[in-house]
């Protein structure tokens, strides 16, 4: 590194102020190396944070100012307890204290003394007299892990939209969804199924077709609902049942081609027609039992409901994405709101109305799933973010970081490391709100599910942030409350009685497997990817492999995922030249199909050692390294369901836009041609996988 290369230095006063509010200065690169952040990248971050701080003069004044703050405050803003551990404060308060508990029930702890272990769990209020009358903190008292699930078990993995019957419109819906739960706990003795994001989303022209950007994870799109599988549907009389006949119809044709191979899943297309079908079912009258039950619905959701469906309604009415909306509209609490709201209140009502819908079909899958003998059900997927032009960023502007994104920074797997474009959680606005809407969130993806998958859980540690136009190596890691983000996952898991499942894959910093599986939190094995680790975290590219037996315990096990190759791609090794082509790998393309041959006849390889092997053919390896999956200690186990049937193609290529048509393509054979639902359920290796991973005929 020459003089001109080396950074400017940051005034200490600003890094001691980015250290407070939990910007970090430094990180540890991919390569192991330690790099500086620069003072600008920390001046942007702590912005974004609420904090203007340009100069060092000014850095330092508000530095002063937040530990007077701190020193003042007669308790800190929120208080997070472990159950069956005392907590003292710090510094402890002079007078006594009083916990108002959730159930309405109050404890008196003496002056000094610390808050007992014995303390309920739940969501409780900490005050304390001061000379100016009461002040207050959140309490949170979390259980001490997240449940486990029951006993060992092995399930599909599927990207919903693309599994579709003879009876969806056009992409796979919640009916698919409860024929296979049916079919694989009924008939292959699956424990669970795991779907991707069902979160609401924007429009894919204004947008992107990925689950996991979408407009609001509250709540799940109703473009999953099955019309004819409604209650209200047999009510349809005279020219609406026609025009629903019409509808079904066209959604047919669309269906024949995505079947055909002719087109992709259009998502907006299939909304289109469902829109129009479900308008027509919202003029049913509901029956006295309906009634009650949507009442029972939009009660317990409340302004989170309102707030929702009027976003869905504003970006009807003016644009999907609310930063273009008029002025007056882009903030929940503006009057002009309120009035808008009034003027639209039959399209606010409608969308109110689907969320309902929704819910209520996730309950059947659900159950459904459990009547099939499935341990666990339907395992939920939980978007690390959304789009910063949706819903959930219009509704919670004030908790969700302006001028920043998150996303990760350049690793052996990125090297250029990957923007999201999602607005990340602020820490200081979770701390204020007591965690609120973090718990809000949990509960409602949890309230219909057997676990969840958390996507990217590093981010309740820490996530990348970037500035606004900046690289994505010029960010820097913002922390979170670990205590508290484990904390309410844990309470809010324990209620529901789900378990989590965290996908922890890439650079991981070190402690943080041990801390998650601490809290009962699972972690996600990949075979691909399973190599010795580096010393500060990160899988290491040349790594050996690691045996089954020194596989870890409390994980989830699994071959593939959405955003690799399938099992038939990388047997075949088909899967190096589109990554090639489209610039997502280093090397020349000799060099790495070469590595991609080694790989993966070193895993073969592996396989054979451990007495896994049965034969050369590519269905029989796919059931073989099934087999050795099962061979590992892993809690549960994952087949990618396109693998069933020999399909090449991923869902997504991570690093592409409109190059790959990713989170579009049904589920196909190994010949590219399509398969419905019906296909999947009777294809031989189904059987042979099942058989595989629970240690069946071999």
């Amino acid at each position: 590194m020459t003089a001109t290369d080396r950074p400017e230095p940051v005034p200490e006063a600003l890094t001691e102020l980015a250290r407070a509010k939990g910007v970090d200065t430094w990180y540890r690169a991919a390569d192991g190396t330690v790099r500086p952040v620069p003072g600008s990248t920390l001046v942007r971050v702590l912005a974004a944070l609420g904090v203007d701080a340009p100069t060092p003069e000014r850095a330092r004044t508000v530095l002063e100012a937040h530990r007077r703050e701190q020193a003042a405050r007669p308790l800190p803003p929120y208080v997070i307890a472990r159950e069956g551990r005392p907590v003292q404060l710090d510094p402890a308060p002079d007078t006594p204290l009083v916990v108002d508990l959730e159930d309405g029930g109050s404890r008196d702890i003496p002056a000094g003394q610390p808050l007992p272990a014995d303390l309920p769990l739940g969501y409780h209020t900490l005050r304390a007299a001061t000379p100016d009358g009461w002040a207050s903190a959140p309490l949170i008292v979390a259980p001490a892990r997240v449940p486990a699930p029951e006993r060992r078990g092995w399930g599909f993995a599927a990207q919903l939209y693309a599994v579709l019957s003879d009876d969806s419109w056009g992409m796979g819906d919640l009916g698919d969804l409860e024929t296979l739960v049916r079919w694989s706990g009924r008939t292959l003795g699956a424990d669970f199924t795991l779907i991707n994001p069902l979160h609401a989303m924007l429009p894919a022209a204004h947008a992107d077709h990925s689950p996991y950007w979408p407009s609001s994870r509250f709540f799940p799109d109703p473009v999953h609902l099955r019309v004819d599988a409604l209650p209200e549907y047999p009510a349809l009389t005279g020219a609406d049942r026609a025009t629903v006949r019409e509808l079904a119809d066209r959604a047919e044709k669309l269906r024949s081609r995505v079947l055909d191979g002719a087109a992709l899943i259009d998502r907006d297309a299939v909304w289109e027609l469902k829109r129009a079908a479900l308008q027509l079912l919202h003029r049913i009258p509901p029956t006295p039992e309906r009634l009650c039950s949507y009442r029972d619905f939009t009660a317990r959701e409340g302004r989170t409901l309102t707030d929702f469906a009027t976003a869905r309604a504003f970006a009807e009415a003016h644009g999907p994405d609310w930063r273009t909306w008029p002025a007056e509209l882009r903030h929940p609490a503006s009057p002009a709101v309120a009035e808008e709201r009034q003027r639209l209140a039959g399209e606010v009502e409608f969308h109110r109305w689907l969320a309902w819908l929704v819910d209520g079909r996730l309950a059947d899958v659900q159950t459904a799933a459990e009547d099939a003998g499935m341990a666990i059900g339907v395992v939920h997927d939980l978007a690390v973010g959304v789009h910063p032009g949706g819903a959930e960023a219009w509704a919670l502007q004030d908790c969700l970081a302006t001028g920043v994104a998150a996303g990760a920074p350049p690793d052996a797997f990125s090297a250029q490391g990957q923007n999201w474009q999602i607005p990340p959680w602020r820490p200081d606005a979770l701390a204020r709100t007591g965690y609120a809407p973090y718990a809000a969130l949990l509960r409602r993806v949890f309230r219909h599910a057997g676990a969840v998958r958390l996507d990217h859980v590093m981010g309740l540690f820490r996530l990348w942030w970037i500035p606004e136009g900046s690289a994505v190596a010029e960010g820097t890691y913002v922390r979170y409350d670990r205590e508290a983000m484990l904390g309410v996952l844990a309470l809010e898991a324990l209620r529901a009685g789900v378990s989590v499942i965290g996908e922890d894959l890439g650079t991981v910093e070190s402690g943080v497997r041990d801390e998650l599986a601490a809290r009962g939190v699972l972690g996600t094995s990949v075979l691909w990817l399973t190599r010795e680790t580096a010393p500060f975290g990160a899988e290491d590219p040349g790594g050996a492999i690691v045996p089954a037996h020194r596989w870890r315990r409390q994980c989830l096990a699994t071959l593939t995922t959405h955003d690799l190759p399938s099992t038939a791609s990388w047997l075949s090794g088909d899967h190096v030249e589109p990554r090639h082509r489209h610039g997502l790998l280093p090397g020349t393309l000799t060099e790495e199909r070469k590595a991609a041959d080694e790989w993966r006849g070193a895993w073969l390889d592996e396989v054979t050692r451990a007495g896994c092997a049965t034969g050369d053919d590519p269905d029989t390896q796919l059931t073989d390294l099934h087999r050795y999956l099962a061979r590992t200690p892993a809690l549960l186990l994952a087949a990618w369901l396109p693998d069933v049937v020999g399909d090449l193609r991923s869902p997504n290529l991570p690093g592409t836009s409109d190059e790959h048509p990713n989170w579009q393509l049904p589920v196909a054979d190994a010949t590219g041609r399509p398969v419905t639902l019906a296909r999947l359920s009777t294809a031989p290796l189904a059987r042979a996988v099942a058989d595989a991973l629970t240690g069946g005929p071999r």
